[in-house]
């Protein structure tokens, strides 16, 4: 038997990614959220490192001067300027917003804000006040599986057969969960999110004589536009048909839950919401500034005590043990890399959003319909780094424009909102439902060319309904 013992001296390069590097990328790509989740937990593990609380604004997160915060106060100043211009101001007029009606300049944030919670936990919030609390992780379960539009993707035996308990109980939870606002919030169906709706209404006195049993017995039919034959399985016209259509139209929601902000039945302005921004873009005497806030909501530092011990390693102090000695170094070096990492996140956020704030300034000028195509590998480029670093650091982060509107970073990377814009308006004004094919014709006469699917496409994503069934 032959044995092969020779041996392969070759060398072979392999690249390694060093462990400094992976923290750096992963603390880049956090949500400010889980930033801050990260942040206290190196607290908890890391006696070398401390935080020093740092006065921000709850609504934009800038510095506070005392109980004012100047960005926000100058912001509602600026507003109140513009309207006053436009109006006259009686003389009796009082301010009750953004200054306090004693005249001075403090200025309390939260007025401008109408809802700081998620849509997820203003529900478990209230239910919190109907329900004893053994049942709040029933609540809890069937909140959690509410999907984006608001309804309910799990069953009543599921939740039952998880908490080990009777189907009533579970349907008891959930009667009070579809009473809360938005109305029709824990439908399983649209046929129930309707019926709901139209409950709703009838307590209000808003009644439509046929629409209850068309909604129950016909709502497929209905969204065909199969009027006749409804008519004639009801026993009534046409017209009365097509009037119960437009009653559903103009007073209920399909959609009870869009994201976090949804019309009440016959309502169609939103609710507002409120995210907290990462990073602020104001308009300066000398044009846009960047300012990077959220990893400023605290400041860490090296523990003085641990500073001191480290200083005494380094001059060669001898009364320490040698357990003592890689304890200091240890939780000192990592304290300095978690710091260090923090702010290199913040550099590299800025520089992104500079770069992002100079390619679409006509955006910040002049709108949505001025949004120019923008890749974050073009971002990249410009600043010599990889994609895959801008990637991290605009993910799941938002930006305050000089509007005082807050936007995902996205945003700045998705052209087509402009293209959804313009289609959203012509579906706002039409007179007669528009079809896709139409929408896409009247693009195209503007200068914007896009396909009838495309059309279809960002119209389901804006969530509208097609010209049969508005």
């Amino acid at each position: 038997m032959d044995m092969d013992l020779s041996q392969d001296a070759s060398q072979q390069q392999q690249m390694k990614v060093s462990p400094r590097l992976v923290a750096a990328s992963y603390i880049l790509e956090l949500s400010s959220l889980e930033l801050q989740q990260a942040v206290q937990q190196e607290l908890s593990e890391n006696p070398a490192m401390e935080m020093v609380e740092a006065s921000r604004c709850p609504v934009c997160g800038g510095n506070m001067e005392g109980n004012v915060c100047p960005h926000c106060l100058a912001e509602r100043k600026a507003t109140d300027e513009s309207r006053n211009e436009q109006s006259e101001v009686p003389e009796d007029y009082v301010p009750t917003h953004g200054l306090s009606a004693s005249g001075d300049d403090d200025f309390d944030p939260l007025t401008q804000v109408a809802a700081q919670m998620t849509l997820p936990e203003r529900l478990l919030t209230e239910l919190q006040s109907l329900l004893p609390g053994e049942d709040m992780p029933i609540a809890e379960f069937l909140v959690g599986n509410l999907d984006e539009n608001g309804y309910l993707r799990a069953s009543v035996q599921e939740a039952a057969e998880l908490f080990d308990t009777d189907k009533s109980r579970v349907e008891l939870v959930l009667r009070h969960l579809q009473s809360l606002d938005p109305i029709g919030i824990g439908a399983r169906d649209l046929r129930e999110c309707l019926l709901i709706q139209l409950d709703y209404l009838e307590e209000q006195g808003i009644t439509h004589a046929n629409a209850r049993e068309v909604i129950k017995k016909h709502l497929t039919q209905l969204g065909e536009h199969k009027f006749g034959r409804i008519a004639s399985e009801m026993g009534i016209s046409s017209d009365e048909v097509a009037d119960v259509w437009d009653f559903i139209k103009h007073h209920l929601n399909p959609y009870p839950a869009q994201g976090d902000s949804v019309p009440e039945p016959g309502r169609n302005e939103p609710i507002s919401t409120y995210v907290m921004p990462d990073v602020i873009i104001k308009k300066g005497e000398d044009g846009y500034e960047v300012d990077v806030v959220e990893s400023k909501r605290f400041v860490l530092r090296l523990s003085p005590i641990y500073n001191q011990l480290s200083a005494e390693l380094e001059h060669g102090n001898e009364r320490f043990s040698e357990e003592e000695r890689r304890h200091i170094q240890q939780y000192v070096s990592r304290a300095k890399l978690f710091i260090a990492n923090i702010n290199q996140r913040r550099q590299t956020i800025q520089r992104i959003t500079t770069t992002i704030v100079d390619e679409q300034r006509e955006f910040l000028d002049l709108g949505i319909r001025h949004l120019r195509p923008l890749t974050r590998a073009q971002v990249a480029q410009h600043l010599g780094m990889h994609e895959s670093t801008v990637s991290r650091a605009t993910a799941s982060k938002y930006v305050m424009l000089p509007d005082g509107r807050v936007i995902p970073f996205s945003d700045f990377f998705t052209a087509s909102l402009s293209v959804k814009d313009v289609i959203k308006e012509l579906i706002v004004s039409e007179k007669t439902p528009l079809t896709d094919q139409e929408i896409a014709a009247k693009l195209d006469n503007v200068g914007i060319h896009v396909a009838r699917r495309t059309v279809a496409k960002y119209r389901e994503q804006l969530n509208i309904l097609p010209s049969s069934l508005r």
